[in-house]
C-alpha cells in the first residue's frame, strides 16, 4: 500500500533563463533512475536523504553539503542511499555552458565540497522560482558555471584590471537608461565587450552591489515616491518593472521591513508636531 509518504513531490518548469533547459524539484522516498543519459549537464544538490548513483561505471555518492555535476551523453542511475528517501534541486544546464573537454574530468570528479558553490547553486534556484528575477538568476548561472568550470580544471579568462572600473560605470548608465526593463546580462556585457561573470564581478567591486541587487533597490526607490504619491500599487509594481504586484509586495516587505498597503497608510499620517528645543528655545523641523 502506497502512503501519503511515499508519494513523489515533483515541482518542473523550463525557466526564461537561457542555457537552463529545466529545473526540477523533487522529493522520492523510495524511487530509483534507472541507468540512462542526458545530451544536457545534469547538476543537482540534495537537500534531505543521500543519494547512491552509478556514472560511466563508477560508484558515488551525493550528500547535502556537496554540489554534484553529471555529463552529458555518459551513462548514470541514482537512487536513495537510505531508508529515508531523499530531496534534490536538478538544473539541466544546455551542453554549450561549458566545455566539452571538461566532461573527462567531470566523469572523474563529479562531486564537490563546496559549500560556497553550494551556497550560489541553493541561491540561483530561490531566483529562478520568481519571475522578477531574471536578472539575478542570470548572473548566478555565469557565477556558478565560472565555480565549475575552476573546479574540473578551466578557470575563466580574467580581463585587464584597468577596463573594471569603466565596465562598471557603463553597465550602470545601461542599467539606468532601462530600469523598467528587461536586461540580460548576456547582452549588457555584449554591449560593454567583457564576459558576462567578469562584468558582473567589476560592478560589484566599484559600487560595492551587485547588478541585480542594484536594479531592485532603484525600482523600489521609485516605488516609494510613486506610492506616497497616490498612485495604486498595482500599477507602481507594473510601471516600476515587476511582474505582479505579488512579487513586488514580497520584495517591497523584505527590502522595507513594512507591506506597501502599510507604507501607504503610513504615509498619509500626519507628521509629528513641531516641538521645541529645551537648549535653545528654537523650533525643530517636524
Amino acid at each position: 500500500m502506497v502512503t501519503p509518504a511515499d508519494r513523489p513531490e515533483i515541482r518542473a518548469w523550463k525557466p526564461d533563463l537561457a542555457g537552463v533547459r529545466e529545473v526540477f524539484h523533487a522529493r522520492f522516498a523510495n524511487h530509483a533512475y534507472p541507468p540512462h543519459v542526458h545530451d544536457v549537464w545534469t547538476l543537482f544538490i540534495v537537500d534531505q536523504g543521500a543519494i547512491r548513483y552509478e556514472l560511466h561505471r563508477r560508484r558515488h555518492g551525493a550528500l547535502p553539503p556537496n554540489v554534484s555535476i553529471l555529463p552529458p551523453h555518459v551513462v548514470h542511475d541514482g537512487g536513495a542511499a537510505t531508508g529515508q528517501g531523499f530531496r534534490e534541486r536538478v538544473l539541466y544546464l544546455e551542453s554549450s555552458l561549458l566545455d566539452e573537454r571538461l566532461i573527462g574530468p567531470a566523469v572523474d570528479r563529479p562531486d564537490f565540497p563546496d559549500l560556497d558553490l553550494r551556497a550560489q547553486v541553493a541561491a540561483l534556484h530561490d531566483a529562478l522560482i520568481s519571475p522578477d528575477r531574471e536578472l539575478e538568476a542570470e548572473t548566478r548561472l555565469a557565477s556558478v558555471i565560472e565555480q565549475i568550470s575552476a573546479s574540473l580544471g578551466q578557470p575563466g579568462p580574467q580581463g585587464p584590471l584597468n577596463a573594471t572600473v569603466d565596465q562598471a560605470e557603463h553597465l550602470r548608465a545601461l542599467l539606468d537608461a532601462h530600469l523598467f526593463e528587461r536586461v540580460t546580462l548576456a547582452s549588457a556585457a555584449a554591449a560593454v565587450g567583457a564576459g558576462p561573470t567578469q562584468l558582473a564581478r567589476s560592478f560589484t567591486a566599484a559600487f560595492g552591489i551587485a547588478p541585480h541587487a542594484y536594479v531592485i533597490g532603484r525600482r523600489l526607490e521609485i516605488a516609494r515616491d510613486r506610492i506616497l504619491g497616490g498612485q495604486a500599487l498595482a500599477d507602481v509594481a507594473a510601471e516600476v518593472g515587476f511582474c505582479d504586484q505579488a512579487h513586488f509586495s514580497r520584495r517591497f516587505a523584505r527590502h522595507m521591513g513594512i507591506s506597501p498597503g502599510r507604507f501607504r497608510r503610513a504615509g498619509r499620517a500626519s507628521p509629528l508636531p513641531v516641538e521645541a528645543s529645551a537648549h535653545t528655545g528654537d523650533q525643530l523641523p517636524a
